[in-house]
Protein backbone atom coordinates (compact mmCIF):
# COMPACT_ATOMS: atom_id res chain seq x y z
CA UNK A 1 0.00 0.00 0.00
CA UNK A 2 0.90 3.14 -0.52
CA UNK A 3 0.64 4.75 2.79
CA UNK A 4 3.33 1.85 4.27
CA UNK A 5 5.80 2.79 1.59
CA UNK A 6 5.86 6.08 2.22
CA UNK A 7 5.75 5.77 6.16
CA UNK A 8 8.95 3.39 5.41
CA UNK A 9 10.86 6.24 3.35
CA UNK A 10 10.27 9.15 5.86
CA UNK A 11 10.76 6.94 8.53
CA UNK A 12 14.05 6.27 6.39
CA UNK A 13 15.14 10.04 6.30
CA UNK A 14 17.78 12.02 8.67
CA UNK A 15 19.06 8.65 9.07
CA UNK A 16 21.76 8.59 6.67
CA UNK A 17 25.12 9.89 7.43
CA UNK A 18 25.18 12.59 5.39
CA UNK A 19 21.95 14.25 5.92
CA UNK A 20 21.56 17.36 8.13
CA UNK A 21 18.49 17.92 9.96
CA UNK A 22 17.35 21.01 7.72
CA UNK A 23 17.40 18.56 4.74
CA UNK A 24 15.77 15.70 6.59
CA UNK A 25 12.65 17.74 7.43
CA UNK A 26 13.12 19.12 3.52
CA UNK A 27 12.84 16.00 2.60
CA UNK A 28 9.97 14.61 4.37
CA UNK A 29 7.89 17.11 3.41
CA UNK A 30 8.60 17.00 -0.17
CA UNK A 31 7.85 13.15 -0.11
CA UNK A 32 4.51 13.88 1.55
CA UNK A 33 3.84 16.31 -1.15
CA UNK A 34 4.58 13.96 -3.56
CA UNK A 35 3.19 10.84 -2.46
CA UNK A 36 -0.09 11.67 -0.52
CA UNK A 37 -3.21 11.98 -3.01
CA UNK A 38 -4.73 15.39 -3.29
CA UNK A 39 -1.61 16.81 -1.75
CA UNK A 40 -0.13 19.94 -2.90
CA UNK A 41 2.07 20.95 -0.10
CA UNK A 42 3.54 19.64 3.04
CA UNK A 43 4.90 21.09 6.41
CA UNK A 44 7.29 19.21 8.89
CA UNK A 45 7.75 21.25 12.26
CA UNK A 46 9.94 20.48 15.19
CA UNK A 47 8.96 22.29 18.15
CA UNK A 48 9.80 22.92 22.02
CA UNK A 49 7.43 23.35 24.78
CA UNK A 50 8.24 26.34 26.68
CA UNK A 51 7.48 25.59 30.33
CA UNK A 52 7.74 28.43 33.38
CA UNK A 53 10.94 26.97 34.31
CA UNK A 54 12.45 27.24 30.79
CA UNK A 55 15.38 29.93 30.56
CA UNK A 56 13.23 31.97 27.79
CA UNK A 57 12.47 34.93 27.33
CA UNK A 58 9.03 36.02 28.69
CA UNK A 59 7.19 36.93 25.38
CA UNK A 60 6.94 32.73 24.50
CA UNK A 61 6.59 31.56 28.11
CA UNK A 62 3.80 28.83 28.36
CA UNK A 63 3.93 28.32 24.06
CA UNK A 64 5.73 26.18 22.00
CA UNK A 65 8.53 27.62 20.16
CA UNK A 66 9.98 26.58 16.54
CA UNK A 67 13.02 24.61 16.36
CA UNK A 68 13.02 24.33 12.79
CA UNK A 69 10.90 22.77 10.09
CA UNK A 70 10.53 22.16 6.63
CA UNK A 71 7.99 23.14 4.06
CA UNK A 72 7.75 21.88 0.26
CA UNK A 73 6.80 25.27 -1.04
CA UNK A 74 8.00 28.30 -0.37
CA UNK A 75 4.41 29.76 0.08
CA UNK A 76 3.55 27.23 2.89
CA UNK A 77 6.39 28.13 4.75
CA UNK A 78 5.24 31.61 4.11
CA UNK A 79 2.02 30.37 5.51
CA UNK A 80 3.53 29.03 8.12
CA UNK A 81 5.41 31.61 9.92
CA UNK A 82 2.81 33.90 9.49
CA UNK A 83 0.56 31.21 11.73
CA UNK A 84 3.75 31.11 14.25
CA UNK A 85 4.22 35.26 14.54
CA UNK A 86 0.43 35.53 14.90
CA UNK A 87 -0.15 32.41 17.12
CA UNK A 88 -2.80 31.44 14.62
CA UNK A 89 -3.86 28.46 12.34
CA UNK A 90 -4.01 24.77 11.87
CA UNK A 91 -0.49 23.93 12.77
CA UNK A 92 -0.23 26.29 15.61
CA UNK A 93 -3.63 24.72 17.40
CA UNK A 94 -2.46 21.58 16.54
CA UNK A 95 0.50 21.21 18.72
CA UNK A 96 -1.22 24.02 21.36
CA UNK A 97 -4.00 21.29 21.96
CA UNK A 98 -2.40 18.41 20.95
CA UNK A 99 -5.02 16.75 18.71
CA UNK A 100 -5.13 16.67 14.75
CA UNK A 101 -6.52 19.76 13.06
CA UNK A 102 -9.09 19.18 9.91
CA UNK A 103 -9.36 22.51 7.92
CA UNK A 104 -11.85 21.59 5.05
CA UNK A 105 -11.68 25.33 3.55
CA UNK A 106 -10.59 27.88 5.13
CA UNK A 107 -12.67 30.23 3.93
CA UNK A 108 -15.59 28.51 5.93
CA UNK A 109 -13.89 28.57 9.04
CA UNK A 110 -14.23 31.03 11.79
CA UNK A 111 -11.39 29.95 14.31
CA UNK A 112 -7.89 32.03 13.22
CA UNK A 113 -9.89 35.58 11.79
CA UNK A 114 -6.35 36.37 11.27
CA UNK A 115 -5.12 33.36 9.09
CA UNK A 116 -7.86 33.55 6.39
CA UNK A 117 -6.34 36.33 4.09
CA UNK A 118 -2.67 34.77 4.24
CA UNK A 119 -3.90 31.45 4.00
CA UNK A 120 -5.68 32.22 0.56
CA UNK A 121 -3.04 34.08 -0.60
CA UNK A 122 -0.63 31.40 -0.04
CA UNK A 123 -2.93 28.80 -1.50
CA UNK A 124 -3.45 26.83 2.06
CA UNK A 125 -7.49 26.05 1.23
CA UNK A 126 -7.12 23.10 3.36
CA UNK A 127 -5.35 20.51 5.03
CA UNK A 128 -4.65 17.76 8.11
CA UNK A 129 -1.86 18.38 10.85
CA UNK A 130 -1.23 15.88 13.46
CA UNK A 131 0.99 16.18 16.25
CA UNK A 132 3.43 13.41 17.70
CA UNK A 133 5.45 13.55 20.96
CA UNK A 134 9.22 13.48 20.43
CA UNK A 135 11.40 13.32 23.74
CA UNK A 136 9.83 16.21 25.10
CA UNK A 137 9.36 17.52 22.09
CA UNK A 138 6.77 17.55 19.33
CA UNK A 139 6.42 16.76 15.79
CA UNK A 140 3.63 18.08 13.92
CA UNK A 141 2.98 16.77 10.03
CA UNK A 142 0.75 18.24 7.68
CA UNK A 143 -0.84 17.76 3.99
CA UNK A 144 -2.58 20.88 2.13
CA UNK A 145 -3.83 21.98 -0.43
CA UNK A 146 -4.90 24.96 -2.58
CA UNK A 147 -8.50 23.46 -3.54
CA UNK A 148 -11.31 23.06 -0.61
CA UNK A 149 -12.47 19.71 0.66
CA UNK A 150 -9.14 18.04 -0.69
CA UNK A 151 -9.16 15.38 1.95
CA UNK A 152 -11.94 13.09 3.48
CA UNK A 153 -10.73 13.68 7.76
CA UNK A 154 -11.84 10.12 8.88
CA UNK A 155 -9.62 8.57 5.58
CA UNK A 156 -6.63 10.92 6.34
CA UNK A 157 -6.22 11.47 9.75
CA UNK A 158 -5.02 8.11 10.13
CA UNK A 159 -2.69 8.28 7.75
CA UNK A 160 -0.91 11.76 8.42
CA UNK A 161 -0.86 9.90 12.05
CA UNK A 162 1.27 7.48 10.93
CA UNK A 163 3.81 9.88 8.42
CA UNK A 164 3.94 11.94 11.45
CA UNK A 165 5.20 8.89 14.20
CA UNK A 166 7.43 7.58 11.13
CA UNK A 167 9.07 11.42 11.26
CA UNK A 168 9.15 11.24 14.82
CA UNK A 169 10.95 8.07 15.10
CA UNK A 170 13.23 9.16 12.39
CA UNK A 171 14.41 12.52 14.18
CA UNK A 172 14.56 10.99 17.35
CA UNK A 173 17.14 8.30 15.63
CA UNK A 174 19.42 11.64 14.56
CA UNK A 175 19.24 13.35 17.85
CA UNK A 176 19.75 16.70 16.71
CA UNK A 177 17.59 18.38 18.21
CA UNK A 178 18.51 19.23 21.84
CA UNK A 179 20.89 22.22 21.18
CA UNK A 180 19.64 25.75 22.72
CA UNK A 181 21.44 27.96 20.95
CA UNK A 182 20.03 26.76 17.48
CA UNK A 183 16.53 26.57 19.09
CA UNK A 184 16.84 30.14 19.76
CA UNK A 185 18.25 30.86 16.26
CA UNK A 186 14.97 29.63 14.80
CA UNK A 187 13.13 31.12 17.18
CA UNK A 188 14.09 34.81 16.51
CA UNK A 189 14.49 34.15 12.94
CA UNK A 190 10.60 32.98 13.01
CA UNK A 191 9.17 35.78 15.20
CA UNK A 192 11.14 38.17 13.17
CA UNK A 193 9.54 37.50 9.37
CA UNK A 194 6.60 39.07 9.80
CA UNK A 195 8.44 42.32 10.20
CA UNK A 196 10.42 41.90 7.47
CA UNK A 197 8.22 41.25 4.63
CA UNK A 198 5.81 44.30 5.99
CA UNK A 199 9.24 46.61 5.52
CA UNK A 200 9.66 44.81 2.08
CA UNK A 201 5.98 45.64 0.89
CA UNK A 202 6.55 49.12 2.09
CA UNK A 203 9.11 49.54 0.16
CA UNK A 204 7.45 48.28 -3.30
CA UNK A 205 4.31 50.57 -2.35
CA UNK A 206 5.93 53.24 -2.20
CA UNK A 207 7.97 52.63 -5.49
CA UNK A 208 5.05 51.37 -7.15
CA UNK A 209 2.27 53.04 -5.47
CA UNK A 210 -0.04 49.69 -5.60
CA UNK A 211 -1.18 48.26 -2.04
CA UNK A 212 -0.26 45.65 0.04
CA UNK A 213 -1.81 43.07 -1.13
CA UNK A 214 -0.47 43.70 -4.36
CA UNK A 215 2.95 44.39 -2.65
CA UNK A 216 2.75 41.07 -1.41
CA UNK A 217 1.54 39.53 -4.52
CA UNK A 218 5.06 40.74 -6.48
CA UNK A 219 6.91 39.30 -3.62
CA UNK A 220 5.49 35.73 -4.08
CA UNK A 221 5.95 36.37 -7.82
CA UNK A 222 9.57 36.97 -7.43
CA UNK A 223 9.45 34.02 -4.71
CA UNK A 224 8.77 31.21 -6.85
CA UNK A 225 10.76 32.70 -10.01
CA UNK A 226 14.03 32.07 -8.08
CA UNK A 227 12.47 28.88 -5.78
CA UNK A 228 13.11 30.53 -2.37
CA UNK A 229 11.07 31.95 0.55
CA UNK A 230 9.12 35.05 0.27
CA UNK A 231 10.96 35.72 3.87
CA UNK A 232 14.21 35.59 1.86
CA UNK A 233 13.22 37.71 -0.64
CA UNK A 234 11.65 40.25 1.48
CA UNK A 235 15.53 40.11 3.50
CA UNK A 236 17.25 40.66 0.22
CA UNK A 237 15.10 43.74 -0.82
CA UNK A 238 15.25 45.32 2.37
CA UNK A 239 19.24 45.23 1.94
CA UNK A 240 19.26 46.46 -0.72
CA UNK A 241 17.12 49.40 -0.11
CA UNK A 242 18.87 50.59 2.56
CA UNK A 243 22.41 50.06 1.01
CA UNK A 244 21.16 52.22 -2.00
CA UNK A 245 19.62 54.94 0.80
CA UNK A 246 22.99 55.25 3.18
CA UNK A 247 24.22 58.41 3.64
CA UNK A 248 27.45 58.60 1.31
CA UNK A 249 26.47 56.08 -1.34
CA UNK A 250 27.42 57.72 -4.69
CA UNK A 251 24.36 56.84 -7.35
CA UNK A 252 25.51 56.51 -10.94
CA UNK A 253 23.92 58.21 -13.40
Amino acid sequence: MWTERLAREIGMLGQADNSTPERALDQMSTAAARGVPGCSAALVVIWHDVGPGDERSEEVAGRHVVVDYGASHSDLATAFEHQYTTDEGPTVEAVREMRPVHVGDVLREDRWPNYTSMAVQCGDRSSVTFPCELEGEVVTFGVHAGRADAFDAAVMAPLVALLAEHAAMALHSAGRYTDVAREAAHMRRAMSVRAVIDQAKGIIMHARGCDAGEAFEELRRVAQRNRMKVADVARSLVSEHAASTAPGVSRRS
